[in-house]
């Protein structure tokens, strides 16, 4: 259990500081690139950014140092962090929807 755990601790970890590169990359397309903070899918993009800042926060990070105590039922812990995974992975694909589609979803 100790093995699968520090593994997705170093998962979670990464992808903190992943999203680090995704933004300074994405504030580089928008002030060398053609499109403005007011288009649709940036905006659309930051807020599910900004959503899921918070649930990464919120939803790895407390529960996976619930581990470490012996009260908390471990399966329903590992339930929990099975479905966040599942949610964060949603997350990211609207994200990349809204990046890769670029959908025109109101005017700017």
């Amino acid at each position: 259990m100790q093995a699968h755990l520090g593994t997705f601790r170093f998962v979670v970890w990464l992808a903190k500081h992943a999203g680090h590169v995704l933004v300074l990359s994405g504030l580089l397309l928008v002030f060398t690139g053609p499109w403005t903070w007011d288009t649709p899918w940036i905006l659309m993009t930051l807020i599910i950014l900004f959503c899921s800042l918070f649930f990464l926060a919120r939803a790895f990070s407390p529960t996976l140092r619930k581990f470490d105590d012996e009260t908390h039922d471990k399966t329903a812990l590992a339930q929990n962090l099975h479905r966040a995974v599942w949610i964060y992975l949603g997350l990211l694909l609207i994200m990349l929807w809204f990046m890769v589609g670029k959908p025109y979803l109101w005017f700017g």
